[in-house]
């Protein structure tokens, strides 16, 4: 099993070709397996872990279903120190670049790119505001 984690917001996606995806975002863009439920090439529940905190959930598409998400629409933002090596790693696994990394007005290094289902990925040095209080 995993680390523990104190996230309480766990983004979620679903795939055509849930095990070929969970690959995917390992080797391109170094998430980490956690869990994967499920037999053959279904996967009823997936926990992928980022190493800097945080991480995603997904599944094998469910058209129908209560829970059903669209495979290839989801977007996220993903915190990382070296985008300049993600970017390469991510592009020698064979993810569309959409973007190659560039600085933005507000601070960060990004760059920009697609899963093989469509989904868009962006990672970058921004971490966010600190919460206001008061």
């Amino acid at each position: 099993m995993g680390l523990m984690t104190d996230t309480m917001v766990w983004p979620t996606l679903q795939a055509n070709d849930a095990r070929a995806l969970i690959r995917f975002l390992i080797d391109a863009f170094g998430f980490q397996e956690n869990v994967v439920h499920g037999d053959g090439d279904q996967v009823d529940h997936a926990q992928l872990d980022w190493p800097l905190g945080g991480g995603i959930m997904l599944g094998s598409g469910k058209p129908g279903s209560v829970w059903s998400l669209k495979p290839g629409t989801f977007g996220a933002y993903v915190v990382t120190d070296d985008v300049d090596k993600l970017h390469e790693r991510a592009a020698a696994a064979g993810a569309e670049i959409l973007k190659p990394p560039f600085d933005t007005d507000y601070g960060s290094r990004d760059f920009t790119a697609r899963d093989p289902e469509g989904n868009l990925w962006s990672f970058g040095t921004y971490r966010g505001e600190s919460a206001r209080v008061g």
